[in-house]
């Protein structure tokens, strides 16, 4: 995984708008392709991105592939940041 894939994968914008579909819960590959203007394949690649930065997860049930948001690596990230920036719990109540 590692940051430099994670932050890579956020670059891209539909890539992003996948990210806000799935925080409303799971979407196969197909109920995500059917809302952008882009192939199937296209889709396929940019899941695949996602799932190699461990933004999201997949789960096979029958013929069907299903993906979620792993929330865990964007919280990592948001740590990542606020220590770039200097804060920390001492900080909040500020």
């Amino acid at each position: 995984m590692g940051l430099q894939n994670t932050l890579k994968a956020l670059a891209d914008p539909i890539r992003r708008e996948i990210l806000e579909l799935l925080k409303q819960g799971r979407l196969s590959a197909g109920e995500i392709a059917e809302r952008f203007p882009v192939t199937a394949a296209s889709i396929s690649r940019h899941l695949s991105v996602l799932k190699d930065a461990g933004l999201i997860r997949d789960t096979r049930e029958g013929k069907y592939i299903y993906y979620d948001l792993n929330a865990s690596v964007l919280e990592e990230i948001l740590l990542w940041i606020a220590a770039l920036k200097g804060e920390n719990d001492n900080d909040q109540g500020k």
